[in-house]
């Protein structure tokens, strides 16, 4: 490949603070550019300050592009996509990154357009080829994998998954105090082409699994009342709900539901795994969670060495208890 031009990683800063999904974009900048030999720069629609651009330093950022009047364009995506494509222009990048997230996935394809460049979404690995860069993704439910080779000679636009951002600070990711500059956009039309109006929250008890943020998980140590009851207690701590391959077999929940290697391989920030012995395939599903908790009745389970903590106990003491709490806070039928 053809090691020219320079990353830009457009980092979304929810109320002006550098989240995790942005650290990890960041990370993630940092090591294309590495194995790439490419420069890269950050871009924001706001100016970050204080803590939060100490946190771009932290990451090795060597400079951010701020896009002045830039918090009125997140209700505009046609125009930010003009915007955004044309910052790209001025700074002479050629590989555009942004995370797979709301944001991301509505500005990766206008930028595409705008730049008439290449596009490749949910970017799960990237490798450094003799014949470029490898990029591959996971397709139709992670059912296919899809490989393609990037040679350099054309712009390229990238969406990775956030579950895929790591916020780990490598010891090769040297702090640096970036070059932060104010970018004026040109003037546009008064009509927006389309405007947000309102943003819809999903929800847990029907979104995929591998979007989920906080599942609680059943196994074959449940019985069918404390199946119910932890159906329950998801509804009114309003977390997702999953199952194991066992649970799944009984016929008790959908496939949609089922968690591990052969069903959904998820990374939510809290995965509580209640009745389940921790089978190697369940455990290769969930190893990427950020924080892995488990109750069972066997203090000899196979999970317990896989998680972050774990009790023993038998989950017809403790989910009753828990549920009772919830119904306390929530409400709830007693």
């Amino acid at each position: 490949m053809r090691s020219h031009g320079k990353i830009l990683a457009f980092v979304d800063l929810p109320e002006g603070q550098l989240d995790e999904t942005g650290k990890g974009l960041l990370s993630y900048a940092a090591r294309l550019a590495a194995f790439t030999d490419m420069s890269w720069g950050a871009a924001t629609l706001l100016a970050p300050e204080g803590e939060t651009l100490a946190a771009f330093a932290a990451y090795g950022t060597p400079s951010v592009s701020i896009v002045a009047g830039g918090e009125k364009l997140l209700d505009r995506p046609v125009q930010l996509g003009q915007i955004a494509a044309q910052l790209a222009t001025v700074k002479g990048a050629s590989l555009l990154l942004l995370p797979h997230n709301d944001l991301g996935a509505t500005l990766a394809p206008l930028l595409a357009a705008s730049l008439d460049a290449a596009l490749v979404t949910e970017v799960t690995t990237a490798r450094q080829m003799n014949d470029g860069l490898q990029l591959s993704r996971q397709a139709l439910g992670n059912r296919i994998a899809e490989t393609r080779v990037w040679d350099g000679e054309r712009r390229l636009v990238i969406t990775v998954p956030v579950r895929a951002l790591s916020q780990v600070l490598l010891p090769s990711v040297k702090p640096c105090q970036p070059q932060v500059n104010l970018w004026q956009p040109p003037a546009l039309s008064a009509d927006p082409s389309a405007t947000v109006i309102n943003r819809i929250p999903p929800d847990p008890q029907t979104v995929d699994l591998t979007d989920a943020e906080v599942i609680f998980s059943a196994g074959k140590g449940c019985d069918p009342a404390t199946f119910k009851q932890l159906q329950e207690l998801c509804r009114l701590l309003n977390v997702s709900f999953g199952v194991t391959r066992p649970v799944f077999d009984l016929g008790w929940t959908g496939f949609e539901r089922m968690v591990g290697q052969t069903g959904r391989t998820v990374t939510p920030r809290l995965y509580l795994a209640l009745g389940i012995s921790g089978s190697m395939h369940h455990v290769g599903g969930i190893k990427d969670s950020r924080r892995i908790v488990s109750v069972n009745s066997d203090p000899k389970a196979p999970v317990f060495p896989n998680s972050d903590e774990g009790f023993v106990a038998d989950l017809r003491d403790v989910i009753p208890r828990l549920l009772d709490k919830a119904r306390a806070v929530y409400g709830g039928a007693a």
